[in-house]
């Protein structure tokens, strides 16, 4: 143990880049010598198979689609030239409408300037706008943002709420790859729905992000949105931060979008050395086998610390955990593969599940991340020679050394300070790992089939939810839930008739009341329920 935690492992196994600043250390990931001649045919492989990836290779056979996030922030490795004159056109568009509406230029139906954006999306969609608005936004930006992530009414009002008679002021922007995206469509409908109350028109505030002729793009052109912008097929939502997904509410915001791309370019150069030891995104995920037997077996857990990083770890959890959890390899075998993610902020955590941690179940690895430069502004010292950033650079020091006595397994990711090029250095690292773990454990790390299982599923519920309804109101008395299932034919679906109905009942939907909301529930129809 105390070998493994010696200057000489540390030295060995601490990467660092002058250019970037970006330094790992995985010195404290059990990965030794032997380790390391084990696997370095295996990671040889990821680099071929990731070099094929970037020239354009099928990489989601399930769709016949390349997968090119990539070339977003390098438009001249695409392998076509229509492709690469796609993108570079893009970030144009992205400049000049930003340009556009920041002067002024294109403005409100009865304002003289947006000053807001409401972003409409969900998974993808929003977590990356979402973090990169938590990372960079200051007081100074010339548009604040706010967020339709879900379909829940109370959090649409919420939003709305907050926005108040900004939304006179207020840019749309409306982002769906396929254009069916029901959430979406849903928040996007809510919103529409608002510009009315205001006796607005929606088309006159609204933007679409949307892939070429979806049902989005077709309704943003017959309707005359102020403008569209592309989401290609090559671009999964989880990689689609650097496309025009995250760069227009980037943009909008007033963040440096070349420099983001610029971050994410300088950490691609940096992933494409062949030697493992000198990619860190190949220690990354050679870490992430070793500590987890390349099965999944144990948890990772995001700790950084600093607080603009606090939605990192919630990005991290779509971009790993749906691209990881699969089912079957690419040989067609079983094998429920998966890295399950979770993680807050330091020292926040260590007032909470730290604990668990350092003396619990030993059954998770940690990611610290730190950031050198704590405060732009001087500061002032709380104790004799210490500052506040002190005591945090202090705090993820002392946690990592205190899990280290207790046999627990960690690495270290430091950047110089938090700005757009770092952001977007994080954002190319991670992707690049996520690549290089599927390979390792022979998996497809760009479809997601139990997603659109899950959409299905809620599609089933609601023709359930209408056939409810029709039966209550045909019957004239009141029914128990395995009583309307029988009538349906389907008394198996006794538990989802049961918790349809209460959701009609709660809510005073489609005239269906209740007794009372206990699993013994009668419910009727009551053509006299005012909703």
């Amino acid at each position: 143990m105390a070998s493994q935690y010696s200057w000489d492992n540390f030295q060995s196994l601490f990467f660092h880049d002058v250019e970037s600043g970006l330094s790992l250390d995985v010195s404290r990931m059990g990965l030794d010598k032997a380790f390391f001649q084990k696997m370095e045919p295996l990671m040889q492989n990821a680099f071929h198979k990731m070099e094929e990836l970037e020239k354009g290779a099928i990489a989601n056979p399930d769709e016949k689609r390349m997968v090119g996030h990539y070339w977003l922030r390098n438009s001249q490795l695409a392998p076509t030239p229509e492709l690469r004159q796609e993108i570079d056109d893009t970030f144009t568009q992205i400049l000049d409408f930003t340009t556009k509406i920041h002067e002024g230029e294109i403005r409100p139906e009865r304002a003289e300037r947006f000053t807001t954006i409401l972003s409409i999306g969900i998974g993808g969609s929003a977590l990356g706008p979402e973090f990169v608005s938590s990372a960079l936004s200051t007081p100074d930006d010339p548009m604040r943002i706010y967020f339709f992530d879900n379909t829940d009414p109370e959090g649409i009002d919420h939003v709305l709420a907050q926005i108040g008679e900004e939304l006179r002021r207020t840019l749309c922007v409306v982002i769906s790859k396929s254009g069916g995206t029901k959430e979406t469509r849903n928040g996007m409908l809510e919103a529409q729905n608002a510009y009315d109350r205001l006796g607005l028109h929606f088309s006159k505030h609204a933007v679409a992000i949307t892939g070429r002729d979806s049902q989005l793009d077709r309704t943003a052109k017959n309707e005359k949105w102020l403008a569209r912008f592309p989401m290609w097929d090559w671009v999964g939502g989880r990689t689609s931060e650097l496309s025009a997904v995250g760069l227009l509410p980037a943009a909008l915001e007033g963040f440096d979008i070349d420099d983001l791309l610029q971050g994410a370019a300088c950490c691609d150069k940096l992933t494409r050395s062949k030697v493992t030891r000198n990619n860190p995104a190949a220690l990354l995920a050679l870490s992430w086998y070793k500590a987890t037997e390349g099965r999944g077996s144990k948890d990772m857990v995001i700790l950084p610390y600093a607080d603009r990083l606090m939605l990192f770890s919630r990005y991290l959890q779509q971009l790993i955990m749906e691209s990881l959890g699969k089912a079957l390899d690419l040989d067609g075998n079983v094998v429920n593969q998966g890295l399950t993610v979770y993680g807050n902020k330091g020292s926040t955590d260590q007032h909470a599940y730290v604990q668990q941690l350092r003396d619990g179940v030993n059954n998770f690895f940690v990611t610290f991340i730190a950031v050198l430069k704590d405060r732009h502004l001087p500061s002032m010292e709380v104790e004799d020679g210490v500052t506040t950033g002190d005591f945090l650079s202090g705090f993820w020091q002392g946690t990592r050394q205190a899990l280290s006595e207790s046999g627990r397994a960690s690495l270290m990711i430091s950047i110089p300070e938090v700005n757009a090029f770092t952001i977007g250095l994080l954002i190319a690292l991670y992707e690049r790992a996520v690549g290089f773990y599927a390979t390792l454990i022979n998996i497809n790390a760009y479809h997601q089939p139990g997603v659109e299982a899950g959409k299905k599923a809620a599609g089933k519920i609601l023709e359930l939810q209408a056939q409810v309804a029709e039966i209550l109101k045909k019957s004239g008395k009141p029914m128990a839930a395995p009583e309307i299932a029988e009538a349906l034919g389907a008394p198996e679906k006794a538990e989802a008739v049961f918790h349809v109905a209460r959701h009609l009942a709660a809510n005073t939907r489609l005239g269906i009341s209740a007794d009372n909301l206990s699993a013994k529930a009668k419910f009727f129809y009551d053509k006299h329920l005012d909703y």
